[in-house]
């Protein structure tokens, strides 16, 4: 029952947090977070997760990125994906050597900055188009430019971890194999992602897969409009976790996989010859929104905000490591992305400001290192730990923050979708 009485008060705090979004004029995402750092740190939820509930939270992630993804334009993803290797770069770069060069200053310790640059590199794509989200702002250029972005910084991030982790841990040293068998796997995972769309997923199935004529009656179409079409959103939440397991198989975070998984489903094949008047695609999309951004979704960050629990002596003590880190990190992931999405991707500068914030976000990848070097070989300090929670909780509640003053000064944001 213990984990049952926790989604209860998660829920609870879910709908208060809506309902203080709505009042506030700010996105609900910012209050999950602070509603679970609060509540862990006054003992109303544990900070040791339930299995059930951990299983919940990765479960609405998923969804969430599905969601997105299924609302997501598959050529602007292709067309964004060639225009963000700029914003990728220099806003993965910057932030790594801010990060690295701080807690040298600090710790002075090569190891201990290794993987504080390391943990501090990666967006947190999630929150960032959640906050889109609820903004309206995620079906605008600049969300594409984010999204696009975040999954090329993740492929980064990923050879990061494959090099650098073992570095750290004194378990061995760089190797050409190593770097090129992260690669590898990265190039394989969107190769297999872009067969599926070319020549599984259409109706009538097109090239190789075309030869075999029992497949033509299986096309998705087929498998979509079984029982009239009862079991659409069955069938493409199955879909999107085969490829979210997928992706965690080639090393990525299955909510990537699933994300790509709704970016490669079409309206198109909603489209039912024995069902006219109903639009399937819009149902279908409807029933995942819901479950995504209303009560499965929303357990995801609550529990995130829960990893904050303060040791208040140690707090006091690493204030101004904290403030520095975070501030510095701030300006510089705002800068560099921002500048990188106006100067290499023609982005116009409002969209490029958007772009800017949107990059903040720290979360999966930055808990995953800080997990490794922290609770697994305890390579960083106590210290080094509690200014880098700091730096990425702050650095989370100012993705929703900025991202609603940026619309409130800014408009929608649709008419600001070409270089100024």
């Amino acid at each position: 029952m213990d984990a049952l009485t926790t989604l209860a008060i998660i829920w609870f705090t879910v709908y208060l947090a809506v309902i203080v979004a709505e009042r506030t004029k700010l996105t609900p995402v910012l209050y999950f977070l602070a509603f679970g750092c609060l509540l862990v740190n006054l003992g109303i939820l544990p900070y040791d997760t339930d299995p059930f509930i951990r299983g919940f939270a990765e479960i609405g992630i998923i969804l969430i990125m599905f969601a997105l993804g299924f609302e997501e334009n598959q050529d602007n993803f292709i067309q964004g994906v060639k225009s963000s290797w700029g914003i990728a770069f220099f806003g993965a770069i910057f932030p790594f050597v801010t990060a690295y060069m701080l807690a040298d200053a600090f710790w002075g310790n090569v190891n201990v900055s290794l993987l504080s640059g390391l943990a501090m590199t990666a967006t947190a794509v999630s929150l960032t188009m959640v906050s889109l989200k609820g903004e309206g702002l995620s079906r605008t250029r600049a969300a594409t430019g984010i999204m696009t972005s975040a999954v090329l910084d993740d492929i980064a991030s990923l050879a990061l971890v494959a090099i650098l982790v073992p570095i750290a841990t004194g378990e061995t040293t760089p190797s050409v194999l190593g770097v090129l068998a992260v690669s590898v796997k990265a190039v394989t995972f969107f190769v297999l992602l872009a067969m599926i769309s070319m020549w599984v997923l259409p109706h009538p199935i097109t090239g190789l897969m075309a030869r075999f004529p029992l497949l033509n009656k299986l096309g998705i179409k087929h498998i979509l409009s079984i029982s009239d079409g009862r079991h659409t959103t069955l069938t493409v939440l199955f879909f999107a976790l085969v490829v979210g397991l997928l992706a965690h198989y080639f090393g990525f975070h299955p909510a990537i996989g699933a994300y790509m998984a709704g970016l490669i489903m079409k309206e198109e094949y909603f489209l039912f010859e024995q069902e006219q008047d109903r639009d399937f695609f819009e149902e279908t999309r409807a029933i995942v929104d819901n479950a995504a951004f209303s009560w499965i979704g929303p357990v995801f960050f609550v529990t995130l905000g829960t990893h904050i629990l303060f040791d208040w002596d140690i707090v006091l003590a690493v204030i101004p490591q904290s403030l520095l880190m975070t501030v510095a990190l701030i300006v510089v992931q705002v800068a560099s992305a921002g500048l990188a999405a106006r100067f290499t991707a023609r982005f116009s500068w409002p969209d490029s400001l958007l772009i800017g914030c949107g990059m903040l976000g720290r979360a999966e990848l930055a808990f995953v290192v800080l997990d490794i070097a922290y609770v697994q070989h305890n390579i960083l300090n106590t210290e080094a730990f509690y200014v880098l929670m700091f730096s990425a909780f702050w650095m989370n509640v100012m993705v929703p923050v900025t991202i609603s003053q940026w619309k409130r000064h800014f408009g929608d944001g649709k008419g600001a979708s070409e270089a100024g």
